[in-house]
């Protein structure tokens, strides 16, 4: 299944920070086909580091990053459902970000971008989909920062979404997920090739976000899954260097996950997206979490892992017990995993079950007009 990204430009959009960007691109893909009542459309939100291209092969040969969860028989089917998955807004992979060309300067934004918000990738969602002619989404899906954003669909567009699937994601950060991001901002910014955001006719900060990306991945496994990936095994040698090289296979992944990441990925575009992670609590102008699902009208789908400890399962209950506080139609399983926080994109055997028969069940619904608009 070739696929290839498409582009539309809006006018301007209005941020929480105050500012206004005009004109804003969004690069966006698409699966399956739209039925007629229009009822049938999936907006899938990609997490961090992710991009428009969650599923078929690209142009370069590339499978999407939910291959294994979107396209014909699998949980996203995309014989029966139209899926959608745009590039947030503040990346650097076809939506307006901080590499973008800054129309006022004719050179790309650097830190002249202003600071944004999950809230904001939202609007330009919204933007999107009615541009598509989709009045209301029969699911909005994602994992880790794709559940925020599904959170946020849910509040502040309660009559646009249908249902709701946020995996392994928090109504808001946690002072250790802020830590971690912290860190990984400051290994960028003590990269003296970072040039305070100003480095895209220059030499890059490779190192510091080559760093950045090596802490991010211990967040994303477990214990126990790097034991059995890696635990003490050398790499290429029978015995130790006595130097500063590559010893512990361990330390090669690391490192070859890092000069990769630099590849794809702008430095200030991990800058944004994390402050804008951390920046984000569902209850901001609403007093609590049930005061704010208190909005929501859609069904929803709730799943965590059991070796996730950087979004741990506590996380996900706080959502699912202030759904049920406010007598909301919410489902919630805690799939068995060893693969920590990475197991939203790979334990594809029960999530693709559960996934799948929440949405046939949500689809019939709306046919027979069952779920609250």
């Amino acid at each position: 299944m070739i696929v290839d990204t498409q582009f539309v430009q809006f006018d301007s959009l209005s941020l929480d920070c105050g500012e206004t960007l005009a004109p804003v691109d969004v690069a966006f893909e698409t699966w399956g086909e739209l039925n007629a009542e229009r009822s049938n459309a999936i907006l899938i939100l990609h997490a961090f580091s992710g991009d428009a291209h969650a599923a078929g092969i690209n142009r370069e040969g590339k499978p999407g990053w939910w291959d294994n969860m979107i396209g014909p028989g699998k949980a996203f089917d995309t014989t029966r459902y139209f899926v959608i998955c745009s590039n947030v807004l503040g990346g650097c992979r076809g939506t307006t970000g901080p590499s973008s060309m800054n129309p006022a300067t004719g050179r790309p934004y650097g830190r002249q971008f202003p600071v944004i918000t999950i809230s904001d990738m939202v609007r330009l969602q919204k933007k999107l989909v009615d541009h598509l002619g989709i009045r209301r989404l029969l699911s909005v899906a994602g994992g880790s920062m794709g559940g925020m954003q599904a959170l946020e669909w849910a509040v502040a567009y309660p009559d646009a979404v249908a249902s709701v699937i946020p995996i392994a994601a928090t109504a808001r950060h946690s002072a250790q997920q802020i830590a971690f991001n912290e860190v990984g901002r400051q290994a960028i910014m003590a990269d003296p090739d970072w040039n305070d955001g100003d480095y895209y006719d220059k030499k890059p900060p490779a190192r510091g976000l080559a760093v950045a990306r090596m802490i991010g991945h211990i967040t994303y496994m477990s214990d126990e899954s790097m034991r059995e990936k890696f635990g003490r095994r050398l790499r290429g040698k029978d015995q130790f260097g006595f130097d500063f090289s590559v010893d512990f296979e361990v330390e090669s992944y690391l490192r070859y996950r890092g000069s990769q990441f630099v590849e794809r990925f702008d430095a200030n575009s991990y800058l944004y997206i994390t402050k804008a992670m951390d920046y984000f609590d569902i209850t901001n102008g609403y007093g609590s979490l049930a005061a704010a699902m208190e909005r929501a009208k859609a069904r929803f789908l709730v799943i965590s892992f059991t070796s996730d400890w950087l979004y741990p399962s506590y996380q996900s209950l706080e959502i699912v017990n202030a759904l049920r506080s406010r007598n909301r139609d919410v489902a919630f399983c805690e799939l068995p995993s060893n693969y920590g926080h990475d197991a939203f994109l790979v334990e594809v055997g029960e999530q693709t079950e559960i996934v799948r028969g929440f949405l046939a069940n949500t689809f019939a619904k709306v046919q027979k007009d069952e779920v609250p608009a």
